[in-house]
């Protein structure tokens, strides 16, 4: 039942993440850059998954 969700959360991200194609600017501190929004949230989705796995890890040492 894990793997069937997992694989309709990941479809459903990689569905958004395409659908988003158009330029955004962020504002890191002090610079100004323009991406385009897919490579911005696959970085979001991407920082999102390290930092889950980094705290279960930590929750299962305990």
């Amino acid at each position: 039942m894990k793997t069937i969700g997992f694989a309709v959360l990941a479809f459903l991200a990689i569905w958004f993440i395409a659908a988003n194609t158009g330029s955004v600017t962020v504002r890191l501190w002090i610079p100004k850059v323009t991406l385009p929004l897919w490579i911005v949230l696959t970085v979001t989705l991407l920082v999102g998954m390290a930092l889950g796995m980094f705290i279960a890890r930590r929750r299962a040492r305990r």
